[in-house]
């Protein structure tokens, strides 16, 4: 665990919920849920917002918007530790997975799906 800053987190982050006895409530189906509030409650933040406007927040907003990033990353953290889930492995098959789906050369400049081409 030394030098892996991931782990040292869900190792902060998993202490954290033990010393106030919220174990007990990081099931999967609920962290999954809580991903989900936050990541809409990010979303919020957006809403009717230009393209140019999502793109530059002002510093106060941008501030609400950091903390809600914050939010779903601590759940998905403590989520892929409930699972077992090496998350930055799954994240390098998920890449290699999707340079195959979507080579360079096909899809440059598309929002196609990988079926559509």
């Amino acid at each position: 665990m030394a030098g892996d800053p991931l782990r040292e987190l869900q190792a902060r982050l998993k202490a954290f919920a033990r010393a106030r006895d919220w174990e007990q409530f990081h099931s999967p189906k609920n962290l999954a849920m809580a991903l989900v509030v936050e990541a809409a409650e990010l979303v919020e933040h957006f809403q009717w917002l230009t393209e140019e406007q999502s793109g530059n927040l002002p510093p106060d907003k941008l501030a609400e918007v950091e903390l809600e990033l914050a939010d779903i990353f601590i759940y998905l953290l403590r989520l892929t530790e409930e699972l077992g889930v090496d998350l930055r492995a799954a994240a390098e098959r998920k890449i290699a997975i999707n340079e195959e789906r979507y080579p360079a050369d096909k899809v440059r400049g598309s929002a196609r799906k990988y079926d559509e081409y």
